[in-house]
């Protein structure tokens, strides 16, 4: 990563970029500096995810409550102000939003599994 000077986000500033689920609908709006990816994420009501997801994570439940999937058929669920972690390629995830949710995402090369 490189140094990335002190600066705000003004997310109402920030373009929603919308991706289509298995179900539902996801709305993205991202910052991104070298090596460092941040966005604000919302899921509709009823989402699924179209894939099971292998990238590493930093995500803090902002609004409302979703379950994370393991692959491995485990289920979490998160509400708000709760967060989970994980390294790229140490588990297959993917999320569901009964009733919709709005999320903090971070990731980046510093989640990288070495």
């Amino acid at each position: 990563m490189s140094n990335i000077p002190f600066q705000t986000i003004d997310w109402t500033t920030i373009e929603k970029v919308e991706y289509k689920g298995d179900t539902g609908m996801a709305y993205w709006q991202t910052v991104q500096f070298p090596g460092l990816r941040i966005r604000v994420v919302e899921y509709s009501s009823g989402y699924l995810a179209d894939h099971w997801c292998q990238k590493g994570h930093i995500v803090y439940c902002l609004e409302g409550s979703f379950i994370t999937e393991l692959q491995t058929g485990e289920k979490l669920m998160l509400l708000k102000g709760e967060s989970y972690v994980v390294s790229d390629n140490l588990s297959s995830h993917r999320s569901f939003s009964e009733n919709g949710v709005k999320l903090l995402i971070v990731d980046g090369e510093f989640l990288k599994n070495s």
